[in-house]
């Protein structure tokens, strides 16, 4: 079985470009913890490939999925974005995507993709954040505002997701219940990017619902 798991930095996690199916290719994150529980299983059952790209927006992977996903004709595709859609609105020159149109284009890739590739299995990801040095400034208090905006792309990927019909792993309230406990740095070590035990907590939603929705265990 060959899984693409596609998204942003919190998928590519320092991945290595140069080769696929070695621990370099699988990142540090979420999808190397992933790749490690299914391959300590069944070595030769899975074949995992990351194709996460730092700062992507869903306009990026509906760019580029042709040849990260559509040539590689994966067996299953986990989606997980959303985050950059919020965050690039506050650069000097703001390029999120606003609510409606990151819906809009999601569904365009789910349609296109599924044209494509129409025995591939899908699993779409919440996308999250919490407070952290990334999401807020005590100096501008609209930076965290913003942020809060997040939950709306979580909403509708949870919508397309219903609307689809596909697997969706929920990660905000185990992000934030855990940072409720143990802080937010040792979950998201700036509120966006996974530390280990964030890393740990996605790969143990995805790896429930996989087995559930996908393996049918």
């Amino acid at each position: 079985m060959k899984i693409v798991f596609f998204g942003d930095s919190i998928t590519d996690a320092g991945r290595s470009r140069e080769r696929d199916y070695v621990l370099s290719s699988y990142g540090y994150g979420y999808v190397n913890q992933c790749a490690a529980a299914l391959l300590s299983e069944n070595a030769n059952g899975y074949q995992i490939v990351n194709r996460g790209i730092s700062g992507n927006r869903v306009v990026d992977l509906y760019a580029r999925i042709k040849a990260d996903v559509w040539q590689e004709t994966p067996d299953v595709l986990s989606i997980l974005i959303g985050v950059n859609d919020v965050w690039h609105e506050l650069s000097a020159k703001p390029n999120g995507v606003e609510v409606e149109r990151f819906e809009k284009v999601y569904r365009m890739l789910l349609d296109d993709t599924k044209k494509v590739l129409p025995n591939t299995k899908i699993i779409i990801c919440e996308p999250f954040f919490l407070r952290g040095t990334a999401t807020e400034d005590p100096e501008n208090p609209a930076r965290y505002a913003h942020f809060c905006t997040v939950p709306k792309y979580a909403e509708a990927a949870r919508r397309i997701a219903n609307d689809y019909g596909l697997p969706f792993v929920a990660l905000q309230a185990k992000m934030t219940e855990a940072a409720e406990k143990y802080g937010v740095a040792p979950i998201l070590s700036d509120g966006v990017h996974p530390a280990v035990a964030g890393a740990a907590i996605i790969a143990k939603e995805w790896l429930k619902v996989f087995k559930k929705e996908i393996v049918k265990e």
